[in-house]
């Protein structure tokens, strides 16, 4: 049976690259894409290629970027600008086969099996992509050949930009077995600190891993990993139209002012979880469960979570996130980034036990949550809101939408 053909196509260095495409006299200069610093966003999103030959960093502060390199001009984030980008690459991928796969803005696999006798090989089609996208959008792509979807992301990251690398079972000892495991998918740093206890360091030694060992230290990840590395995983390309799962709904904001007391961090996760039961509800789901994540003024994080009994209401996601808040938080260390995320996700169609924790006035404030979605629907979001977030300065204008739509991604 042959061997199915995947690509992975990476679009590089996206954000900066689609502002040169619509201002090409930024691309002679060093480039950064940056976070509003009178915000606290004040970080590097994205860099073209000669910010990144002075050193500059995605993550890092504009002010040590700006030390790197003097010169460096920095532009604000234009995300309509990056998603009518991304629609359009997607469009040219679409030509090819159905079976593409988001893996964010800037990424996608494509299963292009049952397209080479149409297209020519999978080789052929990933240089004609790449040859398509450069003149028709402006845009580079790096584009990984393979046999399994974690080998091409893995082959789009060997050669930037604007490169294919073809990976297969014949040329994995020499183009894959040696990389350090911390380069493949799923490999973030705490796991590739408990490979390097076990002893090992490389792809090919994750390959070549007793699966009892793997299983005893990670569980079912185990086996996925040391698949994963030998080219054995069997994970499909969903296609372009499958409705995805969302598997969990949160919002995350970095802060105007650290959050210093409880007190203040009350009008922050109040104002949090009213967005979040109003996706829920908006969604269809109840929430089992709720998470919340911090982030200190040193950039050190923490998190924690807890299950509840099933609810799309304000209230209740934030009398959990705020028992959790108490418990992670140190006056010592005020918090820069607050998280709350919920999760354990059931359709408000699909019939439930009624549970013990359930009253009449869990039951007031979801006709209430709903009350409120129908005003602002007509009269805008902004009509009507809880009383005690009128004096809520903490939550900046850009905070961040945390769906879980797309499988967890190393950064």
């Amino acid at each position: 049976m042959p061997y199915p053909a995947i690509l992975h196509c990476d679009l590089n260095n996206f954000y900066a690259s689609c502002e040169c495409a619509l201002n090409p006299a930024l691309r002679d200069v060093p480039l950064a894409v940056c976070g509003d610093p009178e915000k606290r966003h004040g970080i590097v999103l994205a860099k073209n290629a000669l910010a990144k030959q002075c050193g500059v960093k995605t993550a890092e502060p504009i002010w040590q970027a700006k030390q790197k390199c003097p010169d460096l001009i920095t532009v604000p984030p234009q995300f309509d600008l990056y998603f009518e980008y991304s629609r359009r690459v997607q469009a040219i991928y679409l030509e090819y086969t159905d079976l593409v796969e988001s893996f964010g803005l800037d990424e996608c696999w494509l299963d292009v099996t049952a397209s080479k006798l149409l297209f020519g090989d999978a080789v052929h089609i990933a240089n004609e992509i790449r040859n398509r996208v450069k003149r028709e959008v402006g845009l580079t792509i790096s584009v990984g050949v393979a046999h399994t979807k974690t080998l091409a992301k893995l082959g789009s990251d060997m050669k930037k930009p604007d490169a294919t690398t073809v990976i297969t079972p014949e040329n994995m000892a020499e183009t894959v077995w040696r990389l350090p495991a911390s380069e493949m998918l799923f490999v973030g740093e705490q796991t590739a600190k408990r490979l390097h206890k076990l002893n090992i360091f490389t792809l090919g030694d994750l390959a070549r891993a007793d699966e009892a060992l793997l299983s005893k230290h990670f569980g079912v990840m185990g086996a996925r990993l040391k698949n994963a590395a030998s080219g054995n995983e069997s994970d499909r390309v969903k296609s372009y139209y499958e409705k995805r799962e969302i598997k969990s709904v949160g919002h995350g904001v970095t802060l105007s002012q650290d959050i210093k007391t409880l007190g203040e961090a009350h009008l922050t996760v109040q104002g949090l979880s009213e967005m979040i039961a109003s996706r829920l509800r908006r969604y269809g789901y109840l929430a089992g469960g709720v998470q919340v994540h911090l982030r200190d003024h040193s950039l050190q994080c923490v998190s924690k979570q807890k299950q509840i009994p099933p609810t799309d209401t304000a209230t209740e996601i934030a009398t959990a996130a705020e028992e959790l808040f108490s418990q992670l938080f140190h006056a010592e260390n005020p918090i820069r980034t607050l998280t709350v995320n919920t999760f354990a996700l059931t359709a408000t169609d699909i019939p439930r036990q009624q549970s013990m924790f359930d009253t009449p006035q869990s039951e007031k404030h979801r006709r209430l949550g709903s009350v409120v979605d129908a005003i602002r629907k007509k009269h805008g979001n902004e009509s009507i809101e809880r009383g005690v977030l009128l004096k809520n300065s903490f939550i900046s204008d850009h905070s961040s939408d945390e769906d879980d739509l797309l499988p967890f991604k190393r950064s």
